[in-house]
């Protein structure tokens, strides 16, 4: 089915509107991918030719007041239904065009939703609500599209009505519930070149503003040691995510931004400080069988010499495969009391949290 020129990218794919696509993805006039269920798939569209790719990527950036040719191949946008379109063209591509549009649904998952599509187990979700409550500082990890902004959502749902919340992202695709919530979101360099507020600087006023908590939507540079900082003085409760494999690699790629940021700060300090601004590290995983679902949780336990410990909480272990091609495991508490048993019972959730350990005793 080929596309028409004249018609909206929305309209024109037929899949879009399918609650079931998260993700259109474009590789040149011909070749058109979905993810739908957590699979990707090849979609029944395809542009007549390389101009009307061109064409139709016009008509998609237009509307946002943002432009990419030949000088400034690559843009990074929002829509104006909440969606993040990412564009490059020739020559940073030899395909004609590429496009990449990810889908956030109209309403944020919360933490029993996912507990029925087997995200995470029902005591995990009530460890997280306890950690968002007791205003632990969460950060989660996984790989591109493995479900860490859908986990933060669902997480930050259990904070306080009262607190007032400052977000940083680059494309904002937070949906906090609550009334008080400041959103930020960096701007990219005009076609001048100037311009370009970055989430470190957005991090740093963030600070002025009297948040309760900082949540930003991801750390990927040498905003992570004013993120540190900010959970190091006072504003407890503040989330982030980040690109990591797993909890320890979650802690090597954050030592490796706040070096980005100064160098002349040494790597035990580094460390210490991270060890005392994070409580939580959770990592999820997309799976082979499409189901994103959260393969640990582990607490910051302090340093030892020079290394950060951790204490794994829960954790998915892999059992095999089912007829149907999904994946057989179960979520399994290690039954490890948690430093943070303190804070909770502070805010009166520490039979809770340890009955969702299967820890006895109070």
């Amino acid at each position: 089915m080929a596309i028409t020129g004249r018609s909206h990218i929305n309209a024109s794919f037929t899949t879009f509107g399918d609650p079931s696509v998260t993700e259109v993805m474009v590789n040149g006039p011909g070749s058109v991918f979905v993810e739908r269920d957590g699979r990707l798939q090849r979609a029944d569209v395809r542009f007549a030719d390389g101009a009307h790719l061109l064409h139709v990527i016009d008509r998609i950036l237009s509307p946002l007041g943002r432009r990419v040719d030949e000088a400034s191949p690559m843009v990074d946008a929002r829509l104006a239904d909440g969606s993040r379109v990412n564009i490059v063209l020739p020559p940073l591509v030899l395909n004609g065009g590429s496009i990449s549009i990810r889908k956030f649904p109209k309403r944020s998952l919360t933490l029993d939703t996912m507990v029925r599509q087997e995200n995470l187990s029902p005591d995990m979700a009530r460890l997280l609500q306890i950690a968002a409550r007791s205003r632990l500082n969460i950060l989660i990890a996984g790989g591109t599209g493995s479900g860490k902004t859908t986990l933060l959502n669902a997480v930050s749902q259990h904070i306080d009505r009262d607190e007032r919340i400052i977000t940083v992202e680059d494309a904002a695709e937070l949906r906090l519930q609550q009334p008080h919530v400041v959103q930020m979101e960096t701007r990219p360099p005009n076609i001048e070149g100037v311009g370009h507020v970055p989430q470190r600087e957005l991090v740093r006023n963030a600070l002025r503003m009297r948040p309760d908590r900082i949540i930003v939507g991801e750390v990927r540079g040498p905003e992570a040691f004013d993120m540190l900082q900010a959970m190091n003085t006072g504003h407890d409760g503040s989330m982030s995510t980040i690109h990591a494999n797993s909890p320890r690699d979650a802690l090597f790629r954050l030592e490796n931004m706040v070096m980005m940021a100064n160098l002349s700060i040494p790597l035990r300090a580094i460390r210490m400080q991270i060890a005392s601004a994070l409580n939580l590290i959770v990592h999820i995983e997309r799976m082979r069988d499409g189901i994103r679902r959260v393969q640990n949780i582990a607490e910051i336990a302090g340093m030892e010499g020079d290394i950060i410990t951790t204490r794994e909480l829960f954790a998915f272990h892999y059992r095999g495969e089912r007829n149907d091609s999904t994946i057989e495991g179960e979520f399994v508490s290690t039954r490890m009391r948690p430093d943070f048993v303190g804070r909770a019972a502070r805010y009166g959730f520490s039979r809770s949290l340890l009955a969702a350990l299967d820890i006895g005793g109070a």
